[in-house]
């Protein structure tokens, strides 16, 4: 049995307290968040304590395994180094830091302290990016030479609208096309190159569109799409392979499909429907965390991962700044 205690009840608490309460080897103590009201709500669900405060949790951390933040990006730092000090383990949401240089230091500070740090990169649990990277390990598509990603929806809403102070959430590129780099860093390594290019509405960062190119060490050259202009939510990828394309539009009713390459042009390509069981992303992922921590086991996601996503992340952004391509050293730190 795990006992946790979940800091922040906003949307992605909610969606971490759904998938607990789904659990029957969890058990929540209690929520954290000064907005009381969300808090209260979430409690009603998992049936345990709320807090206004950590430090008004603290009485009740010696009961407990392992803590959990969902927290606006900013304030990851803090309520990570406090859980470390207190001796448990830490699932944050992504991504795990503003800058490098904190995110560098939480990894150090749960290292030097003996607990594991997870960091919430859910698009590895999903079924259909998961498949996906089954079929170009297996050669399926042959050597991907190509890939195309999209990914956007509606401005966020959040709370103090911390989505859209740029210096807190790190704007779209760090918050949400950072899904993308660390799935496409997944699946062909290492970044060498990131070249980016974005546009407002009037400087309005609720409308905003990015359009970032990656070239891999392994010569797979990407094209990431991102965009909080537009009403609803889809992602996409093309992964384009010497023997066929593998192709995802999770706004299509057959969502993932793999294009065999014809051997000639007097013969069609044969298209292949891939059908994927629907399961909830967030229980596999944070139900992987806690089994990583049980069996002392590497997590698919590393904490370091989540750090490379962050760098070709933070890259994109200096280089729609500077107007030029960024180089990635690839140094550990």
């Amino acid at each position: 049995m795990f006992n946790m205690i979940l800091i922040g009840a906003g949307a992605m608490g909610r969606v971490h307290a759904e998938a607990y309460s789904q659990m029957d080897h969890v058990n929540i103590v209690g929520i954290v968040d000064p907005q009381i009201e969300n808090a209260r709500k979430l409690a009603e669900l998992l049936n345990c304590k709320v807090f206004a405060s950590y430090d008004e949790a603290i009485p009740f951390l010696e009961e407990v395994d392992v803590i959990d933040i969902c927290l606006p990006t900013h304030l990851h730092k803090e309520f990570v180094q406090r859980s470390a000090d207190s001796g448990k383990h830490v699932i944050c949401e992504k991504p795990l830091a503003g800058n490098l240089q904190d995110a560098k230091q939480m990894i150090e500070y749960c290292d030097n302290k003996g607990v594991r740090l997870f960091v919430g990169h859910v698009i590895r649990f999903f079924p259909e990016y998961q498949h996906a990277k089954q079929m170009i390990d297996s050669g399926k598509a042959g050597e991907v030479k190509l890939a195309r990603t999209s990914r956007g929806g509606k401005f966020p809403d959040g709370w103090n609208n911390w989505f859209g102070n740029l210096e807190k959430s790190g704007g779209l590129i760090l918050d949400m096309i950072i899904h993308d780099f660390d799935f496409l860093r997944w699946c062909f390594g290492e970044v060498e190159r990131v070249y980016a290019k974005s546009a407002s509405h009037q400087g309005d960062p609720n409308l905003q569109y990015a359009l970032v190119t990656l070239r891999f060490q392994s010569g797979v050259i990407a094209h990431v799409e991102g965009s909080w202009a537009h009403e609803g939510f889809s992602m996409k990828f093309e992964l384009s392979g010497t023997t066929g394309v593998i192709d995802y539009d999770s706004a299509k009713e057959q969502p993932i499909v793999y294009l065999r390459r014809a051997k000639s042009t007097n013969v069609p390509g044969a298209a292949d429907p891939v059908s994927i069981l629907t399961k909830n992303p967030y229980y596999s992922e944070l139900q992987h965390f806690l089994s990583c921590i049980e069996g002392n086991q590497q997590s698919i996601v590393t904490a370091y991962d989540a750090y490379k996503a962050m760098e070709i992340s933070l890259a994109a952004i200096e280089s729609i700044r500077t107007k030029e391509p960024v180089i990635l050293t690839n140094a550990k730190f």
